[in-house]
């Protein structure tokens, strides 16, 4: 393989890459493509199950009780438009978001998409920048890899001229360029790549819980169906069969809860246009549901709760360095780094590159090593090492400067200090001259103290990891009100303990591998963690928390792996984001408690029906016109509701100790006044539809009170809503056309009250039993598959998926 020149390739070269195929030709996605949304929300078992059921009855019924089918497929068409929909908000906001590496062609750097790419291309490297393309390292400058999200080694790796670096990793510190060898599906992390930016409608709590309640439904399902079938024909015993088919297929139909799965869709959709409105790049939907569970978010301090820019305040020179010596070696360090830190960047504002200095070789930041440096040659021809970084690292604890700095960093200043060293750059710094402090102004974001407060408000606990100076930190969260940051409680991680993590706000001089670790000891406490962040020193904790927020400013390698992308770079949207995801679990509890009734209540009629001999009481139609009344249309507007309650763990028995018990009580009221209703009428085929209908009143009634429970709290639109529903029940039983249509008339006085007694009775035990639910066992929280590390000396848990 031939090496490329330093200027990169011309455009012809790339040209005949192009044209050979041999382009980084994996795009990246971040959404299901059309085919696989129509196909999933089609093919379902359910729908299969209806279309069934839809066929059979457009053979051996009228119209009329079809029209649970129609239902079906508006149902269906309206999942695959919202989730298109939210294809397209995504996919436009990946465009935005996208990571532009750049090459070098034609002796110009350039950065283009990395699609775009093709092989042997010169591919540019800083700090943060993400390896895109498997390549061969052709120039490199203090050049660190990290390769952890690929080998778990936290560790960076030196790179030279000649080494391989592979999709998928990093850039921890350092510059340089590398070759592309392998690109396209021949990369190392091709597959991986795809597979961790692709937009999923699975894996989430939610969705597992509302799986787990579809099959608990299918498992009553069939056998209640089979029996159902079996009693209509003996029954009727062939003087209906039509007649037998149609009712049990009604038995069938009402135990499905088919707009469930579409609900969910639905308002996951929804909730990814609406935070797509503000900028916010869901890459995995069910990290919308995660935020709304969090209950510690973890902030990088620099780039979250303040602004990348910073400002220099003032240059203190030391003992008898003269200043104008101090601003060149400056000026000289910040001209040696060809990718500064947002640090060093207003240091190079303030000071720019002096004449006749050069750098013979340069050490570059590290997050890991907290300070940068360059051996400098002066104008004169003298030879110097010098070093640029945090006070506390660079001079011993009893040094006294570091009495003068401690005050600059209570007053929430930041502090960089210069200093010659007596050893070569790769020495540990112990053998320095402090020159000067370089006092910095950081710049609050304006947002960030309205945030904090809400998450205070919120009951969610937020905890800065910075790895600047612990009571400078400490003073920056303080001006922001966040409690817990007090003069003298900001933690330096560097003395560090378990019981840390639980008592303090604050943590200042924490390292890559100890963010992690911070991160990891939340959760296994118990804790559901969202960490926030822009930086390098922030990607192993983002990949291992719960959820993992960044910046769309921030390094390439932290948008890679976060799940939410703020790519407006405002903190002041997590809320945003917060709020959507509460709104769509409590709401979705709140369907799923309606639909889950309804499959109870129709259980309980089958068992009664097959048990005691009698014609099912329903039609299709009926089922139908009480579905969609009081739990379809009503669900469809309950599910998109603003809902600002925290999400806990536990969704499917919240729902089953509501459910079962609201739906017990309907279904034995319905069979009680049916049953009632059939000894009062005589029970002949002439008097089906009087004792139909009146099982359908008290049904519609205990329906619209759960319905009523579900709604609560019982605003104006939702009063009005329950109220529409009611109306246009009685519309039905009021107009002819409407009766006939439904086969729905009410004969008599003493049973519709009847009815109505016994509906008034069942609400008033459905109240008792929402006021006084079963109660639960809880369990402490508990982490499946963790096994004991080692942590700061101590025991830890060590939670799945970490490296």
């Amino acid at each position: 393989m031939t090496q490329t020149p330093a200027g990169g390739l011309t455009a012809a070269e790339v040209a005949e890459r192009v044209r050979r195929g041999r382009v980084n030709d994996v795009p990246a996605r971040s959404s299901r493509p059309v085919r696989e949304i129509v196909r999933a929300n089609v093919l379902t078992l359910f729908n299969g199950i209806m279309g069934t059921l839809f066929a059979i009855i457009l053979v051996v019924g009228p119209i009329q009780d079809a029209l649970f089918g129609f239902v079906v497929v508006a149902n269906t068409l309206i999942g695959i438009v919202q989730e298109l929909r939210a294809k397209r908000t995504l996919d436009s906001l990946a465009v935005v978001g996208e990571a532009r590496p750049t090459v070098r062609r034609d002796g110009e750097p350039r950065a283009v998409p990395t699609s775009e790419i093709v092989l042997d291309d010169l591919i540019e490297l800083g700090p943060g920048d993400k390896v895109v393309v498997d390549g061969r390292v052709v120039e490199a400058d203090g050049l660190e890899i990290d390769e952890s999200l690929l080998t778990g080694e936290n560790d960076p790796v030196l790179k030279r001229p000649g080494d391989q670096v592979l999709s998928g990793s990093f850039v921890a510190a350092g510059g340089g360029a590398y070759q592309a060898t392998r690109v396209g599906r021949e990369a190392y992390a091709a597959r991986l790549a795809e597979e961790a930016t692709r937009f999923t409608l699975v894996n989430s709590e939610l969705r597992n819980g509302i799986q787990r309640i579809l099959r608990i439904c299918l498992a009553v399902m069939v056998p209640a169906g089979v029996g159902l079938v079996v009693s209509q024909l003996v029954v009727f015993n062939r003087t209906d069969t039509f007649g037998a088919i149609r009712r049990a297929v009604a038995g069938i139909v009402v135990m499905v809860p088919e707009g469930l799965v579409l609900l969910t869709s639905v308002a996951f959709a929804i909730g990814v246009i609406r935070l797509g409105r503000r900028l916010c790049l869901v890459q995995e939907l069910p990290a919308i549901e995660g935020l709304a569970r969090v209950d510690v978010v973890c902030l990088d301090k620099t780039g979250t709760l303040t602004e990348g820019g910073m400002d220099v305040a003032e240059l203190r020179p030391l003992g008898d360095t003269a200043p104008r010596l101090a601003g060149e070696v400056l000026g000289a360090l910040g001209a040696a780094d060809p990718r500064p830190n947002a640090s060093l960047r207003a240091v190079i504002d303030a000071y720019p590159p002096p004449e006749g200095w050069r750098a013979a070789d340069t050490l570059p930041f590290s997050s890991a090593r907290k300070y940068a440096g360059a051996a400098l040659t002066a104008p004169d021809g003298r030879e110097s090492v010098w070093l640029l970084g945090a006070p506390d690292v660079l001079l011993p604890s009893a040094h006294p400067q570091l009495v003068d700095i401690e005050r600059l960093n209570a007053a929430g200043l930041r502090v960089l200090l210069l200093a010659g060293s007596a050893r070569p750059l790769d020495a540990a710094p112990d053998d320095v001259t402090p020159a000067a402090l370089v006092i910095l102004e950081q710049r609050l974001r304006p947002d960030a103290g309205d945030t904090l407060r809400y998450f205070a408000e919120q009951g969610v606990a937020a905890k800065v990891i910075s790895g600047d100076n612990a009571v400078s930190v400490g003073a920056v969260a303080a001006r922001l009100d966040l409690p817990g940051a007090g003069p003298g409680e900001a933690v330096d991680a560097r003395d560090l303990t378990p019981e840390d993590l639980e008592r303090a706000t604050v943590f200042g001089r924490v390292t890559p591998r100890q963010k992690r670790e911070l991160v990891g000891g939340l959760r296994a406490g118990g804790h559901t963690v969202a960490m926030t962040g822009d930086g390098v020193n922030d990607v192993l904790a983002l990949k291992d928390a719960d959820i993992g927020v960044s910046m769309g400013s921030g390094s390439a390698a932290a948008r890679a792996v976060a799940q939410i992308v703020l790519l407006n770079n405002s903190f002041a949207t997590l809320p945003s984001v917060v709020a959507e995801g509460r709104r769509v679990i409590g709401n979705i509890e709140r369907v799923a408690t309606l639909f889950l009734t309804k499959t109870v209540y129709s259980v309980v009629l089958a068992v009664v029906v097959i048990a005691t001999a009698v014609p099912y009481p329903f039609l299709p139609r009926h089922l139908t016109l009480l579905s969609t009344l009081t739990i379809g249309v009503p669900a469809f507007f309950l599910a998109l509701a603003p809902n600002t309650a925290r999400a806990h763990a536990g969704f499917v028995p919240r729902v089953l100790r509501l459910s079962v018990p609201f739906g017990v009580i309907a279904g034995a009221a319905t069979i009680g006044v049916y049953l009632l209703a059939r000894a009062h009428y005589g029970a002949g085929a002439a008097t089906r539809e009087a004792e139909t209908s009146a099982a359908t009143l008290t049904l519609f009634l205990i329906a619209l009170w759960v319905l009523g429970i579900i709604a609560r709290p019982l605003t104006g639109w939702r009063i009005v809503l329950i109220a529409a529903m009611a109306a246009a029940f009685a519309l039905v039983l009021l107009v002819p056309g409407l009766q006939h249509f439904f086969a729905l008339r009410l004969a008599g006085l003493l049973l519709p009250w009847a009815a109505v007694a016994a509906a008034v009775a069942a609400c008033a035990l459905i109240e008792l039993s929402y006021r006084h639910p079963w109660p639960t066992r809880r369990r402490p929280p508990r982490r499946a598959g963790s096994r004991p590390t080692r942590r700061y000396g101590r025991t830890r848990r060590r939670t799945p998926g970490s490296s």
